[in-house]
């Protein structure tokens, strides 16, 4: 008697296996290859500063032509060309309402460590996996994985995270000022000549 219901239960497993097998080869449904496209060149930052909720909808928007391909601050001008090429189209500067939302320089998440307590809230919130740490622990960001969207500002209970300049490489690195009494001193009588 229990094998009966053994063989009846793994004979239906089969049947509906091979059903539904069949439904997803013969009922497939395409994705549109140009969506595919735009998505995969988008930098899936999912911070909505270009006024969708995600990349893919974006996307999708782009191939419907109800958007343009300018409104990516996080991808810049680099994301916009590779956009153009693969629609056909002239590559245009960043719109000015969406440079609005983008930053003079490049911005990165900071957690004053000593304050964060650990509640999770900003590594769910951000859409690139830029902060590690665990529950009831402190929690740090991935410099060189943050883009700068500011999604995980507003979650956090205790205003731990900071923005900051990126350190964008030795290039662009300057010394700081030496702030002894000398210098100023000399910079005040130089002003004064």
């Amino acid at each position: 008697m229990i094998f009966d219901a053994v063989f009846v239960i793994t004979g239906l497993a089969i049947v509906f296996g091979v059903l539904l097998g069949y439904a997803a080869i013969r009922f497939k449904v395409e994705g549109e290859p140009i969506v595919e496209e735009l998505d995969a060149a988008l930098p899936q930052t999912q911070c909505g500063q270009c006024t969708y909720p995600g990349c893919r909808p974006y996307a999708e928007a782009m191939a419907a032509g109800e958007a343009d391909i300018n409104q990516c601050p996080p991808g810049g001008e680099d994301t916009i060309q590779q956009l153009a090429d693969i629609l056909g189209v002239e590559a245009k500067p960043l719109s000015e309402e969406h440079a609005e939302n983008a930053a003079e320089e490049l911005m990165v998440a900071v957690i004053v460590e000593k304050d964060c307590i650990g509640c999770t809230l900003c590594i769910q919130a951000c859409p690139v996996d830029a902060i590690v740490g665990a529950s009831k622990q402190m929690h740090t960001v991935i410099e060189s994985e943050c883009t700068g969207c500011e999604l995980c500002l507003p979650p956090c209970p205790v205003d731990c995270i900071e923005m900051v300049p990126a350190n964008t490489g030795v290039e662009k690195w300057q010394w700081p000022e030496p702030l002894s009494i000398p210098v100023v001193v000399e910079q005040q009588a130089r002003a004064e000549k």
